[in-house]
Formats: structure tokens, C-alpha cells, sequence
């Protein structure tokens, strides 16, 4: 009885997980660009109130700061995109790397410099360096990119 509930446990969880993942290739950077995608708005939306949460954006800066040095590395090889893995990557990114990974760096150092804010704990510094993420981001969605 027990051996078979586990059974059904295992096939239920298969079975969700095949339904949420669509049945196709997921491209595995997909999450990592979510991930910043949700740190980055929550961080904007904080400090958008009266009273923003300095270790809520402390929080999230470090995450961003994370995934931003790791984003070079998510684009290997020199030919272009995984087989069978959908991207909205531009070819320049594999065409061009020492142009990308220059424009991914800005990215990370603009993050770092939001990480450095948050810890000081002074919500104008916070704000100023906050200003400074969204313009490296669009640096590299820019050029780097497909247009949706």
C-alpha cells in the first residue's frame, strides 16, 4: 500500500512537472533572466512607497548582483544557440563576446554598486544607485537582444 501510494506520489509530480515545462526545451537561462527580472521590479516597486525597505532592496541587490556576474558564462560556445533551445539571444552575442561580456560587466558593476548602496542603509544613495541598473540592462538588451 505504501510502495503504491509512493508510486502514484512520483507519477503525479512527473506529471506536473512535464504540464508547467510545456513538453518542449526550456531555455535554462530563461529562470536566471527571470529571476532578475522579478528582483529588479521589486526592488523599483520598494522604492516607490514613503518608507522603502532598505534590506528588502538589500536583499534583491544581492541577488541581481549574483546573476549579473554570472551572466557571461550563461552563453557558451562560439557558434550560437543550443540546438532545440528557443532564445531571444541575438547571434552578435556569440559573433561579438568581447562586446558582450563588456556590456554584461557594466550591468555588473551597476549592481554592484546598488549591492554597495543597500548596505550603507541610506535610501537616497539606494535610489541614485538603483537609477544606474535599468540603463546597463537596456545596454545590453539593445544590442544584444531580439526585438519582441
Amino acid at each position: 500500500m505504501v510502495r503504491a501510494l509512493g508510486s502514484i506520489v512520483a507519477v503525479a509530480a512527473l506529471t506536473l512537472v512535464a504540464a508547467c515545462s510545456g513538453g518542449s526545451a526550456e531555455n535554462p537561462r530563461e529562470a536566471k533572466f527571470k529571476a532578475i527580472a522579478k528582483a529588479n521590479k521589486a526592488i523599483g516597486e520598494e522604492l516607490k512607497k514613503d518608507a522603502p525597505s532598505v534590506e528588502l532592496v538589500a536583499a534583491n541587490a544581492k541577488t541581481l548582483d549574483g546573476l549579473a556576474r554570472e551572466l557571461p558564462g550563461w552563453f557558451p560556445g562560439a557558434t550560437g544557440p543550443e540546438p532545440g533551445i528557443e532564445t531571444e539571444a541575438k547571434p552578435d552575442i556569440w559573433q561579438k563576446p568581447t562586446e558582450f561580456k563588456a556590456a554584461a560587466a557594466k550591468f555588473a558593476a551597476a549592481t554592484g554598486v546598488l549591492q554597495a548602496a543597500a548596505a550603507t542603509g541610506d535610501v537616497a544613495q539606494v535610489k541614485a544607485a538603483a537609477a544606474g541598473v535599468g540603463p546597463a540592462c537596456k545596454g545590453c538588451h539593445d544590442s544584444f537582444r531580439l526585438k519582441k
